[in-house]
């Protein structure tokens, strides 16, 4: 681990110099690189750092305790020897962690998709509950949400739903909301008092740069209609609908939450990347891939990753089999606890991960 923390520590200082070098200044796109190159390492050097100051306090008293006859001076110093290492200990386990390589799409805006399962008409008010559970999540964190294309019931249920929330390391904290959702509850509409069990799909997909994907206009067929839903003023007057094909994937993304054009192509465009984008990651990256299939899975009952369990006010995450009694406040967006644990979680299988090998 030593040995690996020098070479950080190496290019670290290296990238310092480069991003002063005139001739790397006149070159932005270069000097960008250079520059979140060397930020992405800050908080790894800056705890190496600590931890060389440390064992250096250390060797120093131990060398001092060698040679001190005065028993309360001896004393003192192995009291000193002893928190050194204590201290180094600690920092060692933080240096663990901040080793661990980051997921490089952490930081990316995400394009959300949730689609109501099995359950019918309880299923797409489920998939709205968990639509405004996201938006006021994202609120709390200041990101910025915008829907790009939906379908609503007559209900006020939501069959499907695409949105986007962009921010301060958004993926790294929604990634794990990935997966089927599934809610137990007596529907207002149940005469009898029985509990139902509905699921809704939640797929988080990172929104790529655009250096990382590229979509030729040949590969595309672009289709206008009138736009379609559970009503409205503007529903079915013009063609301002965009339905979008990538013929190499299949891929179809609709959209149509825009009067412009324009503005709903823009959309479209925005989330074909990110699907594209998660496709070939997909198709390459086989761990990915096997981890995104039991994520997502199909909508159906069995498959799940979460229940929300309405009569006894609970939400269960079965990956990590944590319980919290506050699903009033959890449906309503106060999600942190659960993320983090999904975070700590995904952080200690890594490290085992790394023990083991």
């Amino acid at each position: 681990m030593l040995s690996k923390l020098e070479g950080i520590l190496a290019r670290y200082e290296n990238l310092t110099e480069l991003i002063a070098d005139p001739k790397v200044l006149s070159n932005i796109e270069e000097w960008q690189k250079y520059a979140k190159e060397r930020a992405d390492m800050e908080e790894t050097v800056e705890k190496y750092k600590e931890y060389k100051k440390i064992a250096e306090d250390k060797k120093s008293a131990e060398e001092l305790f060698k040679v001190e006859t005065d028993a309360d001076m001896k004393a003192m110093l192995e009291e000193e020897i002893y928190d050194c290492k204590r201290r180094m200990e600690a920092v060692q386990e933080e240096l663990k962690i901040l080793l661990i390589p980051k997921d490089p799409n952490d930081d990316k805006n995400v394009i959300l998709e949730i689609r109501a399962g099995a359950g019918g008409e309880e299923a797409a008010l489920f998939a709205y509950e968990l639509y405004r559970m996201y938006v006021k999540y994202a609120e709390k964190n200041r990101w910025k949400t915008e829907e790009i294309d939906s379908n609503y019931t007559e209900l006020g249920g939501v069959k499907e739903v695409t949105f986007s929330v962009s921010g301060k390391s958004v993926y790294a904290k929604l990634k794990f909301e990935s997966g089927v959702h599934r809610v137990q509850r007596v529907p207002e509409t149940e005469s009898q008092g029985r509990i139902h069990t509905s699921t809704a799909t939640v797929a988080v997909l990172p929104e790529p740069e655009d250096v990382e994907v590229h979509i030729d206009e040949k590969d595309l067929i672009v289709e206008t209609c009138r736009s379609s839903g559970a009503g409205g003023q503007h529903i079915n007057k013009t063609e301002s609908c965009i339905r979008m094909v990538h013929i190499p994937t299949g891929i179809v993304v609709n959209c149509q939450d825009e009067r412009s054009q324009t503005k709903n192509r823009e959309k479209a465009m925005k989330v074909m990347k990110s699907r594209v984008f998660d496709y070939y990651n997909s198709k390459y990256q086989s761990e990915y891939s096997e981890n995104r299939r039991n994520q997502v899975g199909t909508g159906d009952r069995s498959e799940r990753i979460r229940t929300y369990n309405f009569p006894q006010g609970r939400v269960t995450d079965h990956r990590i089999n944590k319980t919290m009694y506050n699903l009033e406040e959890f449906i309503m967006g106060d999600i942190d606890e659960m993320v983090e644990a999904l975070r700590i979680a995904d952080r200690e299988a890594k490290l085992s991960g790394e023990k083991d090998e």
